[in-house]
């Protein structure tokens, strides 16, 4: 595999876990994305979410409280280290949604971490932020 089909395999992966939260709340399959010692900083969330279960129950509380109308990611910048086993992503992401009769229109920015395991590529870590002064 060239490292463009690499880069390719990467982002592909991102796209898939989002659409796991954004177009539907698909519990599953977004779980089989996450490694089992995830970690992840968000903007509003105080402190970490630590492991898999703390991840997914994140999202899923989100998934669950708004509606989302539309999502975008754009400028993925793929890294390869540890010899190809490890990954970091970055991305700017869109989204518009709703939560609790508020229209919320957001743009931010994603930092992941993906190992490889099993033939996959596993988040285990993210951090998101709103773009400052964008939100």
């Amino acid at each position: 595999m060239n490292d463009q089909e690499r880069i390719q395999e990467v982002i592909t992966t991102i796209r898939e876990m989002n659409q796991c939260w954004t177009e539907t709340w698909d519990e599953t399959a977004f779980g089989k994305y996450i490694h089992p010692d995830a970690v992840a900083i968000g903007p509003t969330t105080p402190g970490r979410l630590e492991g898999r279960d703390a991840y997914i129950t994140g999202w899923r509380a989100f998934a669950e409280e708004v509606t989302i109308h539309s999502w975008d990611e754009t400028g993925h910048r793929v890294s390869f280290f540890c010899r190809g086993t490890c990954a970091v992503v970055t991305y700017f992401f869109t989204i518009r949604f709703a939560i609790a009769g508020q229209e919320i229109n957001m743009r931010g920015r994603d930092m992941f971490t993906l190992v490889r395991q099993g033939g996959r590529w596993l988040v285990a870590s993210d951090q998101f932020s709103p773009e400052p002064g964008l939100v």
